[in-house]
């Protein structure tokens, strides 16, 4: 008998809608493992509002070493209007991103149905790229202060950190991704670095002479470049050019919100949190949304599009290809939640995308 293969999933649900989605993209992890053959070991962490309130703890150390021995981490969404300051939500994110060394951000911009494309005369097959994000510096590191806060006087710093290991280590994985994904594709890889470096002269110099250099190392990668402010214009104007796009922490959370809009909105989004070498953290976009939770109309597809992310990465690419196909004829059916076109709840839909995936060939 041929042992089925066997990995460790660390879930922390969250908070609002987290807990609801969460549990629809369990749902097709276990039908996609029925399927294909393989079995995941679900480790709860009840890491959230309730939990902080309660104890005024947010993400333990011991957690985060046991985090440290699982295979693949599954987060909700948090936020909670009974923590205005957002504190709980900021300590275990960024703690995990930060302390776990989750350098690399990865968010597809994929389209997988027709009429969900806000841009006329564009479709699925002209909105497909990925964006590489770096997750540990830029303007989100933390470093900065107030003086004299609160007075006329008042002075506020947020320091942009570029450092050459941590641009070197993105724009390198954004190359050689690239050259995987063109494998998978059977088409010329492209690579496009966008920066604000007319206006932002250091760390963006920085990065424009490290992706020169890399570059030049791969002949065989088309490689260009864009300012931000181009790049959000030409995602709209012909999102069909971009292949593989990879740039800093801020403008690549604003960049992939925009793209998020290309395939339907933040309910459609998933990324993934990787560090290369070590365990990676896979959540959907969108947030908590507090005021639709228990009401069984939230759109699980974005956490459902994380499993399949999170297989992918884990080298299930027969079973993230089906979830991706189920999700598309979901999608195509109609049998979605109403923001997407459809008019079933959260639970029926994950039952819909895991019955697809049941379904015979």
């Amino acid at each position: 008998m041929v042992a089925t293969p066997l990995f460790k999933v660390g879930v922390v649900p969250g908070d609002g809608i987290g807990p609801e989605v969460t549990a629809e993209a369990l749902k097709v992890l276990s039908a996609a493992g029925e399927e294909f053959g393989f079995r995941a070991d679900i480790r709860r962490y009840d890491f959230g509002a309730e939990r902080y309130l309660k104890t005024g703890e947010t993400l333990p150390e011991e957690a985060l070493e046991e985090f440290r021995g699982l295979d693949a981490i599954l987060m909700g969404a948090f936020g909670d209007p009974r923590v205005p300051d957002m504190r709980h939500a900021a300590d275990i994110l960024l703690g995990v991103r930060f302390r776990l060394d989750l350098y690399v951000n990865q968010r597809p911009v994929r389209c997988l149905s027709d009429r969900l494309c806000p841009l006329k005369g564009r479709g699925r097959e002209e909105i497909d790229f990925v964006v590489f994000r770096e997750n540990t510096e830029g303007l989100y590191a933390g470093l900065g202060g107030n003086f004299k806060k609160g007075t006329p006087d008042e002075i506020a710093l947020q320091e942009d950190v570029n450092t050459r290991k941590g641009v070197e280590r993105i724009v390198r994985h954004a190359f050689a991704f690239a050259l995987r994904r063109a494998e998978r594709r059977g088409r010329p890889p492209k690579v496009m670095m966008t920066d604000k470096s007319n206006a932002l002269r250091y760390g963006h110099d920085l990065w424009q002479r490290v992706f020169r250099q890399v570059a030049a190392e791969h002949p065989g990668i088309e490689s260009g470049h864009l300012y931000v402010d181009a790049m959000a214009m030409q995602m709209l104007k012909d999102p069909s050019q971009f292949d593989v796009v990879v740039t800093c922490n801020m403008f690549g959370d604003i960049l992939t919100d925009l793209g998020a809009a290309l395939q339907g909105g933040l309910g459609m989004a998933a990324s993934g949190n990787i560090n290369p070498s070590g365990v990676s953290m896979f959540e959907p976009v969108h947030g908590s949304a507090p005021k639709y939770a228990g009401k069984d109309v939230a759109n699980p597809m974005g956490a459902i599009l994380t499993i399949q992310m999170m297989l992918e990465h884990l080298g299930h690419l027969d079973a993230a290809r089906a979830i991706e196909g189920a999700v598309a004829s979901a999608l195509e059916m109609r049998q979605c939640t109403a923001d997407v076109g459809g008019s079933l709840g959260t639970r029926a839909t994950g039952d819909a995308v895991a019955g697809l995936l049941r379904r015979p060939a």
